[in-house]
């Protein structure tokens, strides 16, 4: 998982609740990286599940809540941070279906090595989109955080349903914007 997440999620944390409480997190112990990540590293995505299930255990927060909510706030530093990504898309329908041929790509030839899920999108009749994700980590609590994350940028009030697929985990599901 590349570093920006991790240093994405302290962002967070200290915004939320200070230095004192990304210390507390740090303090566990248990993390190969001893708590140190650069935003162009790459890590095992098992230190931020451990991290998050810290801030779980000191906040009484359950840890998908914690993990959607991180993806929401995430969605927010990447638009802030990659303006390009944003040019041109006039609304939520259309930035989802172009995460995959947009961004995943662009991504891709900066990172080769990134190890990025996948989302095969289908624009509805409706205008809503359906988004089968498809990870080898799980994730699916935090690319739902993602997607209410670029609902609330647009200003869409459509909801996000989250289903499961036969055999699936939360490395696999079906989104349902409408």
């Amino acid at each position: 998982m590349k570093g920006i997440v991790f240093t994405e999620f302290f962002e967070m944390v200290e915004q939320q609740g200070g230095l004192d409480e990304v210390d507390a997190l740090l303090e566990g112990g248990g993390l190969a990286t001893g708590g140190a990540y650069t935003s162009v590293g790459t890590y095992d995505f098992r230190e931020l599940l451990s991290l998050v299930e810290r801030m779980g255990e000191r906040s009484g927060v359950p840890v998908p809540l914690l993990i959607q909510s991180f993806g929401e706030h995430l969605f927010g530093r990447f638009r802030l941070k990659f303006p390009e990504f944003f040019e041109g898309v006039e609304d939520a329908p259309t930035f989802l279906a172009g995460v995959e041929d947009t961004i995943h790509t662009a991504v891709r030839k900066l990172y080769p090595d990134a190890e990025l899920p996948t989302f095969d999108v289908k624009l509805l009749p409706c205008g809503g989109v359906e988004m089968l994700y498809a990870s080898p980590r799980p994730f699916a609590d935090f690319a739902e955080g993602l997607i209410k994350g670029c609902l609330r940028h647009f200003g869409d009030t459509r909801s996000v349903q989250r289903e499961a697929l036969p055999g699936g985990s939360s490395s696999t599901c079906r989104f349902i914007v409408r």
